[in-house]
C-alpha cells in the first residue's frame, strides 16, 4: 500500500524503507522494475533495503 501511496502522492522525493520485505522475489523483482525503475524513474527515491539483489539497479549506494 505504502508503494502505491507514493507512486500516485506525485511528489518530487520518495523515501521507501524496505518496501519489498513482504512479498516473494518474483513479485519483488516486478515491483521494483516496473514501479521503482518505471512509474518513478523520474522522481527522486531514497530505497532503504536489506535485500542486495536490487543495488545493481540502482544509481547510488551508500551503505550503512
Amino acid at each position: 500500500m505504502s508503494l502505491a501511496r507514493a507512486v500516485y502522492s506525485n511528489c518530487d522525493i520518495c523515501l521507501l524503507d524496505d518496501p519489498l520485505s513482504a512479498v516473494d522475489e518474483y513479485v519483488g523483482n516486478r515491483l521494483f522494475s516496473n514501479v521503482i525503475n518505471g512509474l518513478l524513474r523520474k522522481k527522486a527515491v531514497l530505497f532503504v533495503t536489506n535485500q542486495p539483489q536490487y543495488l545493481s539497479k540502482c544509481d547510488r549506494i551508500i551503505y550503512v
